[in-house]
């Protein structure tokens, strides 16, 4: 059997009984007729089955046509159900008063049939095109909001899958990525309410400063094997060729960039990171020796979180330190080497970052 297309509703609200069998001998063979003979009993019925369209009359006791129209319109649930006053009240002050509230269409009495067939399937089809169309519209929006997810994804397992390139050759371990990256949101969630980075540290630029933490040592791929694998102290010349890391990720994320039609925050956080972590707040760290306000802030944040990790952490030429003596350490670098704002904000959660370092602890196949 073929299922055929269920009659669209037409609610027909109107005090006198005849005037509601001549809109049902009218309009019954093409539509499923429904009747109301006040206000009242028309919003009951709406409230078990929204009509597609209501044929309204205004002089009715107790509500009148006007009120029944005023509170659909101002009801979510039904402002969108097309409403034809229907009414023996043809003055133009009544009409545009009606249209006024939101009716689509006006029709006087004496009904005439081939009128009121023509307006109802006019409206009919209207609501029905504006439907279908808002069904497209929300589909459309679902698939971007679908497709736009994917494209974060894949931006987010990009990133780790390059920081972990970086790892690779290095003594760190890929839980290095994921403690600083929820180091560096952790301090930046901290920081969002203080004066100073308020205007800063966003929703947005915090979830971008977390996607762009993976790649804060992308350049250690450039640095020679016998200097990066040293376990012991580096000489002054491969002290120097080590600073070059700092360099080689700026350079990469740049050349990222330029395959790019406009730049992207990610890229551009994580490019300031890369090369701008290693600065100091008293002007002595490196590539350039800034200090204070002129390092980035995502960079400043990256110093705290990537030398905290750097001393809980085991590596080849040192053993892990203990928590305490990591957060002592982390004060006493406050003005010199760190952002002062950033170190108190560091230790007001300073046990929050070491539940991370517990959850991503490394294991002793990860550091041989």
């Amino acid at each position: 059997m073929t299922n055929l297309p269920a009659k669209k509703i037409v609610l027909a609200v109107d005090d006198t009984p005849t005037n509601i069998d001549v809109v049902h001998g009218v309009l019954s063979k093409d539509y499923l007729v429904q009747a109301a003979v006040n206000g009242k009993m028309a919003f009951k019925i709406i409230e078990r089955k929204k009509p597609d369209l209501i044929l309204l009359d205004i002089m009715m006791p107790d509500m009148d046509g006007y009120e029944v129209c005023k509170r659909l319109k101002e009801n979510d649930a039904t402002k969108d159900i097309p409403v034809i006053f229907l009414t023996a009240k043809a003055e133009v002050d009544d009409e545009t008063r009606g249209l006024a509230l939101g009716a689509v269409d006006y029709i006087t009495k004496p009904i005439s049939p081939p009128i009121l067939k023509e307006r109802v399937k006019t409206h009919i089809e209207l609501k029905t095109a504006r439907d279908q169309l808002r069904d497209q519209n929300e589909l459309l929006e679902q698939k971007v909001i679908d497709r736009t997810r994917q494209m974060e994804e894949l931006q987010d397992v990009a990133m780790v899958a390059m920081g972990s390139l970086a790892e690779a050759r290095d003594p760190e371990t890929g839980n290095h990525i994921r403690r600083t990256q929820r180091y560096i949101k952790m301090l930046a969630e901290q920081l969002k309410t203080h004066t100073k980075f308020s205007s800063y540290l966003t929703p947005e630029i915090i979830t971008t400063l977390y996607k762009s933490a993976p790649l804060h040592d992308i350049g250690k791929v450039g640095v020679p094997d016998h200097i990066l694998l040293k376990p012991g102290k580096l000489t002054e010349a491969e002290f120097e060729e080590m600073k070059q890391h700092t360099n080689y990720g700026r350079d990469a994320i740049a050349a990222a960039e330029k395959t790019m039609s406009r730049a992207d925050n990610f890229l551009i956080f994580a490019k300031d990171i890369a090369y701008s972590h290693q600065e100091k707040w008293d002007g002595s760290g490196y590539p350039e020796g800034l200090s204070g306000d002129d390092i980035p802030i995502s960079a400043r944040l990256m110093a705290v979180a990537d030398v905290y990790d750097a001393l809980i952490s085991r590596r080849v030429y040192k053993e892990p330190f203990s928590h305490e003596k990591s957060v002592a350490i982390i004060k006493d670098g406050k003005g010199s080497h760190f952002d002062p704002d950033m170190v108190d904000a560091f230790i007001e959660i300073a046990d929050k970052f070491y539940a991370v370092a517990e959850e991503y602890a490394d294991s002793e196949e990860d550091v041989k």
